[in-house]
This record gives structure tokens, sequence and C-alpha cells, in this order.
């Protein structure tokens, strides 16, 4: 199996990847570290048992809840201007948020992994597919086309 992190920051960096990320995080409430790892999942040849994906969704969902949204939301405040707030030192602390917040990303997508190799049943399923299966178990899911622009870009 190809190492999860590497995957998701090689497909992050495809045209349209990160837009179709942002929209499925900020519209429609989806944790997209999730999505990719189902992404990732059938794209190594893994079906994922509905079981593991319903671990995973735990592990994501509350992850997101207390760890990521928090720290993004930290992020985006900081990024606008404070009144008798020096700049620099501003600026200097969202950049710290901001690598906190990639790091618990990181340390999300690690804990998905193992739970990916413990599903090694084979599967050649689509990723739009594996993106609607998973999209499924989280609520509300979202609508086909915002899982069909992300599996287009994949």
């Amino acid at each position: 199996m190809t190492d999860f992190w590497d995957w998701a920051l090689g497909v992050y960096a495809k045209p349209g990847v990160g837009e179709a990320c942002l929209d499925l995080q900020d519209n429609y409430q989806q944790c997209t570290a999730y999505l990719l790892w189902a992404a990732w999942a059938g794209d190594q040849g893994v079906l994922l048992a509905p079981d593991t994906l319903a671990l995973g969704l735990d592990l994501a969902q509350a992850w997101e809840a207390d760890v990521l949204h928090p720290l993004r939301q930290a992020r985006r405040r900081l990024k606008a201007q404070w009144a008798a707030m020096p700049d620099a030192g501003r600026e200097a602390l969202r950049e710290q948020v901001k690598a906190t917040e990639l790091f618990a990303e990181q340390t999300l997508i690690e804990a998905l992994a193992k739970l990916a190799k413990t599903a090694a049943r084979s599967s050649d399923q689509t990723p739009l597919e594996v993106l609607v299966q998973a999209a499924s178990l989280w609520s509300p899911p979202p609508p086909i086309h915002a899982l069909a622009s992300l599996s287009q870009r994949l």
C-alpha cells in the first residue's frame, strides 16, 4: 500500500482538488481527510468494509469536532487584522496555528491509514462509488455533484 499521507499530498496538489475539498469542507461540513481516506483505499484496490468505514467515521467526526474545527476557526480568525495587535505577531501566530492544523490532519490520516490496513479486501470501485459510500455515513451527506467534482480530479 502506498503511504496515505504521501498519496494525499500528491492528490491535493492536482488542479482543482484543493478547491473541491474546501467546497466539501466549508459548504457541506465534510471531513476531507475521511473522504480522501476512502478514495485512497479504493485507489489501492482495498474495499473498506462497512464496520471499518463506521470506525473511520467515528474517529474522523470526533477529531474534526474536537481538534480540527477549533484550529481551523482560530487560523481563520487570525487572518483579519486586530486593533492594537501587531500584525507581525498575529501573522506569526497564524502560521503556527496553520502548521498545527496540518499536523492534526496528518495525525488523523495516519490513524485512518491504520484502520484501512485491517480491511484488506480487494475492490474495483470507481472513485465516485467509494466517495459516495463513505459520505453516505456522514450526516448530512453532501450532494452527489460535490463528490463528483472531487472524484473527477483524483
